[in-house]
This record gives C-alpha cells, structure tokens and sequence, in this order.
C-alpha cells in the first residue's frame, strides 16, 4: 500500500514538475492573453496546452497496456521501459537542443505544440515506469488473472495516471501563467527566465535508475 501511494504521488510530482518547467508551454499562455488583450485567451490557451499534454501521455501509455498481455515478460518490458527512459535523459544531456521543428508550429495551435512538445522532450516517457510500477502492484494483487482482465485493469489506470499528470501538470503551470499575467507582467518574464533542461535531463535518467533499482 505504501509502495502504491509513492507511485501515485510521483504522477502528481512529475506533474507540477512539468507544469512548472517553461518548456511545457505555460508562457505560451501568458503570450497569448497579453497579445489579444484578454483574460479569457490565457485560459483558453492553457486548456488547449492541457489537452495536447494529455494526448500525448495517452500516446506513450496505452501501446504499453497492449503489451501486458504479455504477462510473464512484464520484468522485460519494464527494464526496456526504464532503459528508453535513461537512454532519452543521457540523450538530452548531450544534446540540450530543443527541436527546431516546434518553432515552426502556428502559436495559434497550441494543442498541437503541446503535444509535440511533451513528445520531443520524452514527458509521456517519464511515466511509463512509475504507471508500470503501479500495473505491478495489480498485477500481484490479482494474482494469475486472466490477460483481458488485466488489461482492462491497467488501461482504466492508463487513464487515471494520464488525467491526474495532467491535472497537476494544468494548475502548477496555470498558477505561474496567472501571476505573471496579472501581477508580476513581462519584466518577470524576460528576467526571470529559467531553464530546467539540464533538471529535465537529470530526472528522467533518475527516473529509469530509480526503476530498475526497484525490480522485484
């Protein structure tokens, strides 16, 4: 039970932690809002920020329900899980870039920008292993259920696991978004800029160690 509710307060975490992270778009909003001159566009913007990061989490998580049919490979595919995730943190250390090709998506597309976003910087990736660690924890608690069973299982925690991220990931960022826009206005913005690519970068290889050291 304590193992469960860690997991489930890590998808919280790396939420508020993506939402935080300017890269997963929440000055995006503030732009917008303060383009049209209007309070509404920066909620409108930041549901739309929300709903591209929720598909995209859906994207990474779902193929990875498919593959618990495979229930006596669920220590493969969890080592390969945690191996992808490491490989994309000591990738992004090498190469802090950020793709080029998201500059040149419309700003009035934010759902499609915070999509591909949470795509290129392997956000749905650092997931994987936390919700598989949950899907272990069902798996043992129902013992050897029949594979239907347990997917249905794990694809109703698919969801979950997706919309509280993202949930979290919408008011941490909106609350920052919020602030700058009403109180703290553009100088906060250009002197203020932080960068977390290289946090970014560290966690997601802590993420993948801290997997792998938990292997049953």
């Amino acid at each position: 039970m304590e193992t469960a509710t860690a997991l489930w307060w890590a998808v919280v975490v790396s939420g508020i932690y993506h939402g935080v992270n300017p890269g997963m778009g929440w000055p995006l909003a503030v732009s917008a809002a303060l383009m049209d001159r209007a309070r509404g566009s920066l909620y409108k913007a930041l549901a739309a920020l929300a709903f591209g990061h929720l598909v995209a989490m859906a994207a990474i998580l779902f193929p990875f329900t498919v593959l618990f049919w495979l229930v006596d490979w669920q220590r493969e595919i969890q080592i390969g899980a945690a191996g992808l995730v490491i490989a994309l943190g000591v990738y992004l250390l090498i190469n802090p870039r950020h793709p080029k090709f998201l500059a040149r998506v419309p700003p009035s597309r934010l759902a499609l920008w915070s999509f591909l976003a949470a795509m290129a910087h392997g956000a749905g990736l650092m997931l994987v292993p936390i919700y598989l660690g949950i899907c272990g924890i069902l798996q043992a608690g129902t013992g050897h259920a029949a594979a239907q069973t347990l997917m249905t299982g794990t694809a109703g925690i698919a969801v979950v696991v997706a919309l509280a991220h993202t949930i979290a990931m919408t008011v941490s960022g909106g609350a920052i978004a919020i602030g700058v826009y009403h109180w703290l206005g553009l100088k906060f913005l250009s002197r203020s800029w932080f960068n977390l690519d290289l946090i970014w970068a560290l966690s997601l290889i802590l993420v993948g160690v801290i997997s792998l050291l938990t292997l049953h």
